[in-house]
C-alpha cells in the first residue's frame, strides 16, 4: 500500500470554501490531477453570496484563460461619474459570481467538497470537525476570510449591493464602478452599478467610511431613491450581499506573522493580500493560486512560509497605496474625500491601468502627487508618514 495512504487522508485540506481556497483548489486541480483535494465549508454553498469583480489588465492572458469558467459578466469599458465630471475608461471590466464559481467548479473538484461542515481545530497535519471527525493532511490550508488584527490600522469599505429587475430596459450598458454625484454621507460615498442583462442591474451603494457599522436598512432606501432619481421601476429584487471590506492605512506585517498560529497556512483576506486602496481580491487570489500551484513540495509549514514571504514583499511594495489611503482618511474632510478620487479619475488610462493592477511605476506615483492636493496641505503632509495613522 502506498506509504502516503496509510499516513495521510487527503494531500490539501483548504478550510473555508470563499474565493480564494476554491480558485487555489481548482488551480491544482488543473496543474496537479493526481493530488487529494478537499475542501471543506460551513455553509450550505461554496462562495457564499458575493460578486467578485476585476479590471481586465489585473490579470495575464493565461490567468484570463484558467479563470474564464468562472466569469459571468464581461464588459469592454466602465465608467465613473463626479460632481465635475464624467469620464468613459476603456478597460475591460469582468465579474465573477458565487454560482458561476459554484457551477464551474463542481465537475474538477466532484467529490472534493464538503459542506455544512465546521472545523473545530485546525493544525499543521488537519482538521477535527465539529461532529469529532478527524481528516489528516499533508497540507492545511486556512482561507476563511478575514480576521482582524491589531497589527493593522484600517479605514472601511463597506456596501450594500441589491440585484434588481426593472419593469423596462434601464439603459446602461457598462459598469459604472463611481458615481460619486450623490450625496456624500458617512465619508466618502458611490453608488455602483453592474448591468447584468437589459432589465437586470446590481447597485450597491458604497461608502470609504472610519466605522464598520452597517445600516442596511438605510442603504436600501438610498438604493430605491437613487434608483427612482435615474428613472428605474423596480419590478423584484433578486438578491442582496453585503460587505465590509479593510481599507489598509498602516500597519507591522512583521507583527501581524508572528500573531498568525504557527501551524497555520493562511491564503486571501487572511493573509492580507488584496489591493490596499480599492479592496479588490480576486487578482491577488489568482495570482497566489499560480504560485501554489508551482510550489514543488506542498506541506502547511512549505505554504505557510512562501504566503508569508509573499505577504510582506508585496506590504513593502503596496507602500505607496496605504500613503494615499491616509490622505484619504486622515488628510481630506469626510465629505470632501470624493475630490481626492476625482482628481485621480482625470490621470492617463494607463495610470490609471497600472493602479488597478497594484503595478504603478514610479513616475505614476509622482504624477498621482504632483500639484496642490484637493486636501489641506498641512493634514497631507501630516499623514505621509504611516506612523500618522496609529492612534496616540
Amino acid at each position: 500500500m502506498d506509504a502516503r495512504l496509510e499516513e495521510y487522508d487527503y494531500d490539501v485540506i483548504f478550510a473555508g470554501g470563499g474565493l480564494s481556497s476554491a480558485l487555489t483548489a481548482y488551480r491544482l486541480r488543473l496543474a496537479r490531477p493526481d493530488l487529494r483535494l478537499l475542501i471543506v465549508e460551513s455553509g450550505t454553498a461554496l462562495g457564499g453570496n458575493h460578486t467578485w469583480s476585476f479590471h481586465h489588465t489585473d490579470l495575464t492572458d493565461a490567468q484570463h484563460a484558467w479563470i474564464a469558467p468562472f466569469i459571468a459578466h464581461s464588459w469592454a469599458s466602465q465608467a465613473v461619474r463626479f460632481p465635475n465630471f464624467n469620464r468613459n475608461l476603456p478597460h475591460g471590466y469582468h465579474s465573477v459570481t458565487s454560482e458561476a464559481l459554484r457551477i464551474g467548479i463542481a465537475g474538477p473538484l466532484a467529490g472534493a467538497i464538503l459542506l455544512g461542515e465546521t472545523i473545530d481545530v485546525l493544525e499543521a497535519n488537519g482538521v477535527r470537525l465539529a461532529n469529532g471527525r478527524n481528516l489528516r493532511s499533508a497540507c492545511v490550508i486556512d482561507g476563511r476570510g478575514y480576521a482582524p488584527s491589531p497589527s493593522l490600522v484600517l479605514g472601511f469599505q463597506k456596501f450594500l449591493g441589491l440585484e434588481l429587475r426593472c419593469h423596462a430596459p434601464h439603459g446602461e450598458t457598462a459598469p459604472v464602478i463611481m458615481d460619486a454625484s450623490v450625496s456624500q454621507d458617512d465619508g466618502y460615498r458611490f453608488v455602483y452599478t453592474l448591468p447584468l442583462a437589459p432589465d437586470r442591474i446590481l447597485i450597491e451603494d458604497t461608502y470609504y467610511a472610519d466605522g464598520a457599522s452597517l445600516d442596511v436598512n438605510l442603504l436600501r432606501q438610498k438604493i430605491a431613491s437613487y434608483a427612482a432619481a435615474r428613472g428605474w421601476r423596480i419590478a423584484e429584487e433578486l438578491r442582496a450581499e453585503t460587505g465590509v471590506l479593510p481599507v489598509v492605512l498602516a500597519g507591522d506585517i512583521e507583527t501581524f506573522w508572528a500573531n498568525v498560529p504557527a501551524h497555520a497556512a493562511p491564503i486571501g483576506l487572511r493573509a492580507a493580500l488584496f489591493h490596499p486602496t480599492t479592496g479588490y481580491s480576486l487578482p491577488d487570489a489568482v495570482r497566489l493560486a499560480d504560485a501554489i500551484a508551482a510550489l514543488p513540495s506542498l506541506t502547511t509549514w512549505n505554504v505557510r512560509q512562501f504566503v508569508a514571504a509573499r505577504s510582506k514583499r508585496l506590504w513593502r511594495e503596496r507602500g505607496f497605496y496605504r500613503m494615499l489611503n491616509r490622505m484619504l482618511f486622515l488628510a481630506a474632510e469626510p465629505r470632501q474625500r470624493y475630490e481626492v478620487l476625482q482628481r485621480f479619475y482625470r490621470l492617463p488610462d494607463a495610470l490609471i491601468a497600472r493602479f488597478y493592477a497594484s503595478a504603478s511605476t514610479g513616475a505614476d506615483k509622482a504624477r498621482i502627487l504632483i500639484g496642490r492636493p484637493p486636501v489641506s496641505i498641512r493634514r497631507a503632509l501630516a499623514s505621509l508618514p504611516e506612523a500618522s495613522a496609529w492612534p496616540a
